[in-house]
């Protein structure tokens, strides 16, 4: 296992190093859990308290963070500490499962499907007709790509991820776990007789942009026609639906549990709050938030931030609830 002196993981992080340690540094790990060959971070004065208690030889801690690190222990003062700490648990980061050979002898892959170089194919995968995968990708076992798909370069697929015919993904993506992208959107009408449901085809597609990583169990579905889109830079969580035809710019986040219906559109660097749910052919403009457990019934402007179900304002949804509060209080 790697370690590192607190030197050379200020080398690498270019702080401003406080006190010194002699104790090798062998992970990061939470401020109460850390033990004495650990580093950890403090974020802010909230995190404070739990120095003198923990058993950390080292911390980041931010530039408005004012304490001293004691006997044999360090700080690493920084401008951002999160982005400090992804550096050092990249610096720890184990190694993906291997492949014992770049395709699995199981692997079925249709004769004008085209293959990268460095490409890895594992146990079980089906590849369909006229495929096209890029440079290194990596399917491990257990995914099917449908036919007339193309995969970008350097896109890594985990295990149980179905892309269907004709999606377009683009390079550097990751998608986890059991990820569906083009399964048919969710189009029914009444019939003329009323006494059942007729399915709408969804003829259309899914395209995915570069750097797009999409997390387990997520689903992305194709357009009634033309095509869904994810931007590029996207970072979707587990569980998350994305309907036909939604569009969404580039670099925007969507926490876990939330979806959005068909035809919505999101505009550049939108951040979406767990749970919440986006009315169909709504528009959330660039630089927008909407709250976690939101229900977004109209279109929100560029930048503002939105709360509660129907969303609005959130400063006016605060003083909403702080007024109901004191309503049920003097009752």
């Amino acid at each position: 296992m790697a370690s590192y002196s607190i030197s050379e993981i200020n080398n690498i992080i270019k702080g401003e190093l406080i006190g010194n340690t002699t104790l090798s540094i062998e992970s990061p790990e939470e401020i109460q859990k850390a033990n004495s060959n650990q580093i950890t971070f403090i974020g802010s004065n909230k995190y404070v308290k739990f120095w003198a208690e923990s058993k950390a030889c080292a911390a980041f801690i931010d530039y408005n963070v004012t304490i001293s690190p004691g006997d044999n222990r360090a700080f690493i003062k920084v401008k951002n500490v999160d982005l400090a700490m992804a550096k050092v648990l990249d610096l720890f980061n184990l190694p993906s499962p291997v492949f014992d050979t770049n395709i699995h002898p199981t692997a079925v892959i249709h004769e004008t499907a085209k293959i990268g170089t460095d490409c890895k194919i594992g146990a079980n995968c089906y590849i369909g007709k006229d495929v096209e995968l890029g440079n290194g990708v990596f399917l491990y076992p257990n995914v099917c790509v449908f036919d007339e798909t193309i995969i970008g370069n350097n896109t890594i697929v985990w295990s149980g991820t179905i892309i269907r015919e004709r999606c377009i993904i683009g390079s550097h993506c990751i998608f986890h776990t059991n990820v569906s992208i083009g399964a048919d959107g969710f189009g029914y009408r009444p019939s003329e007789d009323g006494r059942q449901l007729v399915k709408i085809p969804q003829i259309g597609n899914v395209i995915i942009g570069n750097y797009v990583e999409i997390g387990a169990n997520s689903c992305v579905d194709r357009a009634k026609f033309s095509s869904t889109i994810i931007g590029d830079g996207c970072k979707i969580d587990n569980l998350v639906q994305i309907a036909h035809n939604s569009i969404m710019g580039r670099s925007c986040i969507m926490a876990g549990h939330s979806g959005l219906a068909g035809s919505v559109t999101l505009g550049d660097g939108v951040i979406i709050g767990g749970s919440a749910s986006i009315k169909d052919h709504t528009t959330i403009h660039s630089g927008a938030t909407v709250g976690a457990g939101s229900g977004v019934m109209n279109d929100v402007e560029a930048g503002k931030t939105v709360l509660g179900y129907p969303a609005q304002d959130a400063r006016d949804m605060l003083k909403e609830w702080v007024a109901l509060r004191r309503l049920v209080k003097n009752q």
